[in-house]
């Protein structure tokens, strides 16, 4: 799935062309991508047209396009889920084989929800408030992100130490930060040299300060890059990979040496994931406990 890193790398491709842009027309060709729409496809397409692209915004891993004409303002939110990519092309090239939606645009090109997995979709949101920086309705309990001006790591830092839980479940927990998954959170904690199995309450809030830091250092490093690709499901708007998974330092290299140390890294399961760590960088806990 996403994370931050990828979903930022989108959000940047489709501010660049679709600010200004007015929606023509809109099609639904699945109806799974729209099934968190309640009142329908044909509802979701006949509110947005005729409407024009003011912005395009994100917290933490959710992305939301704000749209509005004369009548109203809604966020367009998009779930990527597994799959899910948001793409901009001219209108005569070729449908691409998992097209779920297709918004025609006024200067003759489309963006295109494509999806293979269908697990992500879009649907249409009333704001929090009318002020500006107001968030999707749907998205308001998400927690700010590294690169949030609401984000205030000496908080998050106050939160963590009030819980007893595993540092990783905890890095993981989008309502305590946004915008960490599965592969930044590993990153994060070899660069802090944390287990991931630590509990939260046992690190001194230097180290939790660390935690943090390192998270946004090493995602914005992402950004710089495009994010990280595995395989060609997660692309930006022209398609195009991302190459942060050259320069990673935990995720994915089981057996392979530590670079800090030399080590070789291991893996283990982790909330129905992976996670990749240096032993002797990251020392495990001596009574791990799982909740």
């Amino acid at each position: 799935m996403p994370e931050l890193p990828e979903v930022e790398t989108i959000r940047r491709g489709l501010h660049t062309h679709l600010v200004g842009r007015q929606i023509t027309g809109v099609q639904v060709l699945h109806p799974r991508a729209v099934r968190r729409h309640l009142p329908g496809g044909q509802d979701l397409a006949d509110r947005l047209r005729g409407k024009r692209f003011d912005d395009v915004a994100r917290r933490g891993k959710y992305l939301w396009l704000d749209a509005a004409d004369a009548a109203d303002d809604v966020a367009v939110v998009v779930h990527l889920g597994m799959s899910g990519q948001m793409l901009l092309a001219e209108s005569v090239a070729p449908d691409p084989v998992h097209l779920r939606i297709r918004a025609e645009l006024d200067d003759g090109n489309e963006l295109r929800f494509v999806d293979q997995r269908t697990f992500g979709g879009w649907h249409l949101d009333e704001y929090t408030s009318p002020e500006a920086g107001a968030l999707p309705v749907s998205i308001a309990h998400i927690a700010a992100d590294p690169f949030d001006p609401a984000y205030d790591p000496a908080a998050v830092v106050e939160v963590l130490r009030r819980k007893d839980t595993e540092i990783k479940r905890a890095l993981l927990d989008q309502t305590v930060v946004s915008g960490v998954g599965n592969i930044y959170a590993d990153e994060a904690l070899w660069r802090a040299k944390l287990h991931g199995r630590r509990r939260t309450k046992g690190i001194p809030r230097a180290g939790l300060h660390e935690l943090l830091e390192q998270a946004g250092i090493v995602m914005s490093e992402a950004i710089t890059v495009g994010g990280t690709s595995f395989d060609a499901l997660y692309v930006n708007v022209n398609g195009e990979s991302g190459y942060f998974d050259r320069a990673l330092n935990a995720y994915g290299r089981e057996g392979e040496e530590c670079s800090r140390c030399g080590t070789p890294m291991v893996r283990e399961s982790f909330m129905n994931r992976s996670s990749f760590f240096c032993p002797s960088c990251q020392r495990s806990p001596r009574h791990p406990r799982s909740r």
